[in-house]
C-alpha cells in the first residue's frame, strides 16, 4: 500500500487525497485481516462486493446513522485505484475490481446558502477594533470575495495579491493547477489594511511570506481556519451552519442569480468542469474582472439584475460544489 501511495505522490495527488486513501485503504485491509484475507491476491470480486454491502450495513457510532450514499462511494474509490495500480504492476495476475458496480450518486444542492444580508452580518462580526479583529475581516472578506477554498487561502503568499490589476493568483490549487482570479476591491482594501496594521507585528524572523498569520506567528491550518470561520457563522445567529464552504456555495449561487455565465464562475471556483465529460473553456483574466464586477453581491445595489441563465449548467455547478465539500469533509462521517 505504501508504495502506491508514494505512486500517488509522484503523480502529484494533492496530500489530502493521499492522506484520505491512506485511511481509506487501511480500513479495507483491517476489515480483510478479520477475515483471514492477507494478502491481494487473496481478494476477488465477490470479497469487494462483500465489503460495499458492510458499507452499506455500516451505523456510525456516534448516532448508528448508516454512512451517506457518497461517503460510502468514497470509500470504494480508493480500494479500485489500488487494485488497478496492483494489477499494472503486476503484483496480482488480474483486476478484481475493474467492473465492480460503483453507486450511483445523487444530484445535490447545497445544504445552506447565504443571502446578501446574512453576508454582510457574519462579515460585520469580527471586532475590527482588535488587531486579529481585522485579520479575520480580511480573510472573511476574501472567502467572500473570492469563493477560494480553506487550503487555497491559507496557501495565499504576499507576492500572490495584485492590488493594482485586481487579481489573486492561486497556486496549486485542487489539482494542482495555478488560476488567477478576481477579488474585490473591499476585499483588498481590509487585506491592505491588515497588511499595513496587524501582520508587522505577528512577523517573525523567519518570515515565509504567508498571508493570514495567526496569533502564534504561524500559518492557519485548514482545520483552525474553519473553526474560525464557524465560530463567526454561529456568533451572526442566522441559524444556518458552515464554514469556509458556505462563501464558496454563496458566491457561486448569488453570482448565478446576477448573470454570470456558468463558464466564468468555473473559472472562479478552479472548476476543470461541470461533468467530466465537459471541455473546461478557458477565459480572459479580463473578461472574468469584468464578470466579477459586474455580478458580485458586494458590487450590487439591492435589486437583482435578471439575465437568462442556463438554469441545468447552473444547477451543475452548485451540485459540484456540495459534491466538492462532502469529498472534503468525508473522513469525519465515522
Amino acid at each position: 500500500m505504501q508504495r502506491f501511495l508514494r505512486w500517488q505522490a509522484e503523480k502529484n495527488y494533492s496530500p489530502k487525497t493521499i492522506e484520505n486513501r491512506e485511511v481509506y485503504l487501511r480500513y479495507f485491509i483491517q476489515w480483510c485481516d478479520e477475515r483471514g484475507l492477507i494478502k491481494p491476491p487473496d481478494i476477488t470480486k465477490p470479497i469487494i462486493e462483500r465489503y460495499q454491502r458492510y458499507l452499506f450495513m455500516y451505523r456510525k457510532i456516534r448516532d448508528g446513522e448508516p454512512l451517506s450514499t457518497r461517503s460510502q462511494h468514497v470509500r470504494v474509490v480508493p480500494i479500485r485505484a489500488w487494485f488497478k495500480w496492483l494489477a499494472q504492476q503486476n503484483y496480482i495476475l488480474y483486476n478484481p475490481a475493474s467492473d465492480i458496480e460503483m453507486l450511483r450518486l445523487e444530484r445535490r444542492l447545497p445544504k445552506h446558502i447565504l443571502t446578501i444580508d446574512e453576508s454582510e452580518k457574519i462579515i460585520n462580526q469580527p471586532n475590527i477594533n482588535n488587531p486579529l479583529g481585522i485579520r479575520d475581516r480580511a480573510i472573511l472578506e476574501t472567502l467572500y470575495s473570492t469563493g477560494i477554498r480553506r487550503m487555497e487561502l491559507v496557501n495565499i503568499k504576499l507576492f500572490d495579491i495584485d492590488t493594482d490589476r485586481g487579481t489573486l493568483m492561486v497556486r496549486q490549487g485542487k489539482g494542482k493547477k495555478d488560476r488567477m482570479i478576481p477579488i474585490g476591491d473591499r476585499a483588498l482594501s481590509w487585506i491592505a489594511k491588515y497588511q499595513n496594521e496587524v501582520r508587522p507585528e505577528l512577523t517573525m524572523p523567519d518570515d515565509e511570506g504567508v498571508l493570514f498569520l495567526t496569533n502564534l506567528s504561524e500559518a492557519f491550518t485548514p482545520n483552525r481556519l474553519t473553526q474560525m470561520v464557524r465560530e463567526y457563522v454561529d456568533a451572526a445567529d442566522i441559524g444556518k451552519r458552515g464554514s469556509c464552504h458556505l462563501f464558496r456555495h454563496t458566491m457561486a449561487t448569488l453570482m448565478l442569480e446576477n448573470g454570470a455565465d456558468v463558464r466564468f464562475i468555473q473559472a472562479m471556483l478552479g472548476h476543470v468542469s461541470l461533468e467530466t465529460t465537459q471541455i473546461y473553456t478557458q477565459v480572459s483574466i479580463r473578461k472574468l474582472k469584468d464578470i466579477h464586477t459586474a455580478t458580485h453581491p458586494a458590487k450590487l445595489e439591492r435589486t437583482k439584475n435578471t439575465v437568462d441563465q442556463d438554469e441545468v449548467d447552473g444547477e451543475a455547478l452548485l451540485s459540484a460544489l456540495a459534491a466538492e465539500e462532502v469529498e472534503e469533509h468525508a473522513d469525519s462521517d465515522d
